[in-house]
């Protein structure tokens, strides 16, 4: 069994833009938004070295967002920490909108539609897991609403 153990102190904050640039070869560019590509993150997955999951501690400034998508076969889980956001959720023909804060737990199975907005004034913090990992990028959700 591995284990590994990390004090968020000693990941290196990088952008996404950075991190998919060192990262992924064969991606040109993983956003379609300039704003989404200089949204910070810490990469806990790469420091604990984890296989089957996608682990990100994500920093937003107040109006970043990350747009609403849907993922082709990632399921992925937030757990908000900091701040205040609001959430578009679900069915692209009639998505639902939340306005969550910390402590606030929410999931996005495969093919579902989900985004957020950072609404507050401060930074925002965002726990976020993924599995599988990989490179699965966001698609309009429009893509898989029949599917859904």
């Amino acid at each position: 069994m591995h284990y590994e153990v990390v004090d968020q102190d000693d990941i290196e904050k990088t952008t996404i833009e950075e991190y998919y640039s060192r990262n992924l070869d064969t991606v040109d560019d993983p956003s379609e938004k300039d704003e989404f590509r200089n949204l910070s993150l810490l990469p806990i997955d790469d420091a604990l070295g984890a296989e089957h999951l996608q682990i990100k501690l994500w920093y937003f400034e107040p109006a970043d967002e990350v747009i609403y998508h849907a993922h082709t076969e990632q399921e992925e889980f937030y757990y908000i920490l900091e701040g205040e956001f609001s959430l578009k959720l679900g069915d692209p023909d009639d998505p639902e909108y939340r306005e969550a804060g910390p402590g606030t737990f929410y999931v996005a199975g495969p093919k579902t539609g989900h985004g957020h907005r950072y609404v507050g004034d401060d930074i925002g913090v965002v726990l976020a897991v993924g599995a599988p990992p990989g490179f699965d990028p966001g698609k309009d959700p429009t893509e898989f609403a029949s599917e859904t």
